[in-house]
């Protein structure tokens, strides 16, 4: 009986957390078409 409820608990977080996982960054950065690309930043040396 707790070996169940501990499966359907794992199941659960699991099912839970996959669609949040898939929230992350889909590709690189690209600036619109009438702007330069300003990235990545140079900063100076001093």
């Amino acid at each position: 009986m707790k070996a169940t409820r501990l499966i359907a608990l794992m199941l659960a977080a699991v099912l839970l957390a996959l669609p949040l996982a898939a929230c992350g960054k889909r590709n690189n950065p690209t600036p619109p078409p009438d702007q330069p690309k300003t990235y990545p930043g140079l900063y100076p040396s001093e």
